[in-house]
């Protein structure tokens, strides 16, 4: 039998039972749509923690102080020397607290943050307008601030904010610059935020020292040799115990979020997969049915010269037809899938062309796979015992 021909033949009995075609391909076509979709997913939410983590900046290192031990903060001071570091490019010590804002009538929860003029290199954070802390801002403790985009839409609506005078738990601070918009990363949204002098949030909060600092690196070869450069000055501050503070590598949290991430997608394959299984169990179900409805005609072709081969050849079509159908409608309904969670969760998602033929391609060795019995219980008949059956 030439192939073309069993091809033809195939394609006329899967569409002589157009309900039961769709029956059968309806597993395949469940489980390729789920393989293109969770794959979609995986690669926005892959995407999205990427871009999260950039914004924190993979050429940083983060320390800070859990309180333990007879010290319990580092001194501003004690802080900025850690710029003496080999490889440490800037250093921004930090205090914060959540404060009420106030403007006219309009008021707001955020978290405000005691900086110095480093913290615009160190987290890329620059302003859209105004100017930025500066060092005699620090010096004098003065009651400046910079505001969040998000803040300023809620307090301001549509004015300019630069000038304005806003009331952060009770005290008359004058906002000096527009923070740019920079959306959320995993610390929370970086929008809703005002920065002041780092002297002036320690008194606001009545902080004495810093427990948290941000360190920019200049080269990320010699990432672990800063970090052990940083917990032995660390470990002389606070007389060996180690347990006095915390210092996070920002790229060991790149690889821990991108392992996690795999082994989720991973896991999801696997559910598409077992789906996938159910789905060539339902063609072989289909195809040992439609075997026994035509057992009459497998006998008439078999007394007519068709050999073994060209029996099993058929059905091996039929069942591989069904399976390909299957995942051909599949992937489009797995295109619309990934299109509607990229939409509902905000993300944007991806399928990459080499997943969708490797689905295609499955979907067809299903039908291989699931096929080979029908098609050899078929092609076993004698012609005699086929056309007996009644």
């Amino acid at each position: 039998m030439k192939l073309t021909q069993g091809f033809r033949m195939a394609i006329k009995s899967v569409l002589s039972s157009k309900l039961r075609t769709a029956l059968s391909m309806l597993g395949i076509l469940i489980g390729v749509a789920t393989v293109i979709a969770l794959v979609g997913m995986g690669q926005g939410s892959t995407k999205q923690v990427e871009e999260q983590v950039a914004s924190l900046g993979t050429n940083s290192l983060s320390v800070t102080i859990t309180g333990r031990g007879t010290a319990t903060s580092l001194s501003l001071d004690d802080a900025m020397a850690l710029a003496d570091i080999p490889n440490v490019e800037g250093v921004s010590p930090t205090v914060s607290g959540s404060a009420t804002v106030k403007y006219g009538k309009n008021s707001t929860s955020v978290t405000v943050e005691g900086i110095t003029p480093d913290y615009e290199q160190v987290s890329d954070f620059s302003v859209q307008s105004g100017r930025y802390i500066a060092s005699m801002d620090v010096k004098n403790t003065q009651k400046v601030a910079l505001i969040g985009v998000d803040t300023a839409t809620e307090l301001f609506e549509e004015e300019d904010p630069v000038g304005k005078t806003i009331q952060v738990n009770g005290s008359r601070f004058t906002i000096v610059g527009l923070l740019e918009a920079k959306g959320s990363s995993l610390t929370g949204s970086n929008d809703e935020k005002i920065a002041i002098p780092i002297t002036t949030g320690q008194k606001l909060f009545d902080s004495v020292g810093v427990r948290t600092v941000a360190l920019k690196v200049t080269d990320l070869d010699l990432m672990d040799i800063t970090v052990a450069a940083l917990e032995a000055k660390l470990l002389e501050k606070f007389r060996g115990d180690d347990s006095s503070y915390r210092v996070f590598n920002q790229q060991d949290a790149v690889e821990t979020l991108n392992s996690v991430n795999e082994t989720m997608n991973t896991m999801l394959l696997y559910v598409a997969a077992i789906t996938l299984l159910v789905g060539g169990i339902g063609v072989m179900n289909i195809m040992l049915v439609s075997v026994t409805e035509r057992t009459r005609e497998i006998g008439i072709r078999k007394s007519l010269g068709a050999k073994r081969r060209d029996i099993l050849f058929q059905f091996l079509v039929e069942a591989v037809v069904i399976s390909g159908m299957g995942g051909a409608l599949g992937i489009g309904f797995g295109y619309l899938g990934s299109y509607v969670i990229g939409v509902v969760n905000g993300t944007d998602t991806s399928v990459p062309f080499n997943t969708v033929i490797l689905s295609f391609a499955f979907s067809a060795f299903v039908g291989i796979v699931f096929g080979i019995f029908p098609a050899n219980k078929a092609s076993r008949l004698k012609p005699v015992d086929a056309l007996r059956h009644d």
